[in-house]
């Protein structure tokens, strides 16, 4: 269990973010389509997972933003907002705010993903909702960056996250190059 703030009010959450190290929940989770995905469904790319409360809050809208931005610098990387927000909603939003360079995924069909990720909330006004957290995965879905944020109304460390999944890039762009055959 995490214990964080809304508004400085202690809350909880399910569980703890998996360990660094660790392999990641699978999960099945809704496309603004109505299509499922699952993590297979992102193989090979390094994963960063947004997870917000709700993209109608103001800080939510502001890492979708964030994260959008940033994604067009990072090279084999895909970033995933996920929250219980339905799909049509999350894909409205997007369209509204023009975000294009995210993945907006909804626990429309299943509630797995807040239990298995630890960050469903169980108490206070926000129970039910999913905790904001940062988790990036590498291509092999190990776990090498989580930030559970301490306060639901306060920004993840967006600079943590995008350099963790930077090194990735840079460390899969260096095994690729010391795999190539010599030059003649």
């Amino acid at each position: 269990m995490a214990n964080i703030t809304f508004k400085g009010n202690p809350i909880q959450t399910i569980s703890s973010l998996p360990a660094k190290r660790t392999t990641a929940p699978d999960f099945r989770l809704t496309k603004s389509d109505l299509s499922d995905v699952d993590l297979a469904d992102f193989e090979g790319k390094i994963k960063i997972l947004n997870i917000v409360p709700s993209l109608d809050t103001g800080v939510c809208a502001a890492s979708a933003r964030a994260f959008n931005k940033a994604a067009s610098s990072l090279d084999d990387v895909v970033i995933l907002t996920i929250s219980r927000d339905l799909p049509f909603a999350q894909k409205r939003f997007c369209e509204a705010e023009g975000i294009d360079k995210v993945v907006t995924l909804s626990e429309l069909r299943t509630r797995d993903f807040g239990k298995a990720y630890g960050v469903e909330i169980i108490s206070g006004p926000m129970a039910g909702l999913l905790s904001r957290a940062v988790v990036v995965l590498d291509k092999a879905n190990k776990v090498v960056y989580t930030e559970q944020v301490p306060e639901i109304a306060q920004e993840p460390n967006y600079k943590a996250a995008l350099e963790a999944a930077r090194l990735l890039t840079k460390e899969a762009n260096a095994a690729a190059t010391d795999k190539a055959p010599p030059k003649l």
